[in-house]
């Protein structure tokens, strides 16, 4: 039976100029490989060890990249190793099949979406009237399904965002702060879903999973092994659940550390 390794991407195993800053000092920062691409400018990476490593996961397992990103987003990452079957976009609204959307997916995640939840309408509102242009540089919305902030982090009051996060709850919504962006997610939308749904597809028996951020939570505690890196949100408020493995390893360097612990599952070695 494969295995199924389903992986954040972002902070996980890409890592963005500004997140750099993570990993080590300049002197002794590994080589890195430009993954993303953007309005001619480099947006994305990873160490070139990592790049070789996930090419050795695509070829012995089923790898399925799993992000918040919209599908516009995702599609501009151009990562090494095999071209992924499958791919989950916009926190598990849009499951891709060879770079396409399943358009019966994402009707029923729509379906759960006005069943479940207040509708974005509401949210989005929300945020316009509560949220400081002080500290705001950008209202944005994803795929018709989540809303989220770009801000200034240094300005960004932490109160404000824990009042926002108690709003958000009571309407069946969640909030995420991720770098310089703040998400606003319904809870329905989950990657977890969508992981559950390639597992059934491919009949994977083992599935593994990794990430950084409060929206990977659900997936680290739907797959059968998970690991989450040193820093994010995850780290910060010391998250932890059986079968999940908190790394010491921050920046790039927990990108690599992650897919090399995806290999040796995956072949059957012990964890390092």
């Amino acid at each position: 039976m494969p295995v199924l390794v389903a992986s954040d991407l972002d902070r996980t195993l890409i890592y963005s100029a500004a997140a750099l800053a993570l990993t080590m000092p300049d002197a002794r920062a590994p080589r890195l490989l430009c993954v993303e691409v953007h309005e001619s400018r480099p947006l994305s990476y990873l160490t070139e060890a990592a790049a070789q490593l996930l090419t050795d996961l695509g070829d012995a397992a089923v790898f399925v990249p799993t992000t918040t990103r919209t599908r516009k987003q995702y599609l501009r990452i151009n990562l090494p190793g095999p071209a992924p079957a499958y791919a989950i976009c916009a926190n598990g609204g849009h499951l891709l099949v060879d770079g396409v959307t399943d358009p019966d997916w994402h009707a029923g995640v729509l379906a759960r979406l006005a069943d479940e939840c207040a509708p974005l309408a509401e949210v989005r509102a929300h945020l316009e009237a509560t949220a400081d242009p002080l500290w705001v540089r950008k209202h944005r919305v994803a795929e018709d399904l989540f809303a989220y902030l770009v801000v200034e982090r240094e300005l960004l009051p932490e109160e404000w965002v824990k009042e926002l996060g108690a709003w958000a709850e009571n309407r069946g919504w969640t909030v995420s702060l991720q770098g310089r962006k703040v998400y606003a997610v319904p809870k329905p939308l989950t990657k977890s879903a969508a992981v559950r749904e390639v597992a059934r597809r491919t009949g994977a028996e083992l599935t593994l999973g990794a990430g950084d951020s409060l929206l990977d939570a659900d997936l680290l505690l739907a797959v059968d092994r998970g690991w989450r890196p040193g820093h994010g949100e995850l780290a910060e408020t010391e998250w932890t659940a059986p079968g999940v493995t908190a790394l010491p390893e921050r920046g790039v360097a927990a990108g690599e550390r992650i897919l090399r612990e995806f290999l040796r599952s995956v072949r059957g070695g012990p964890s390092a």
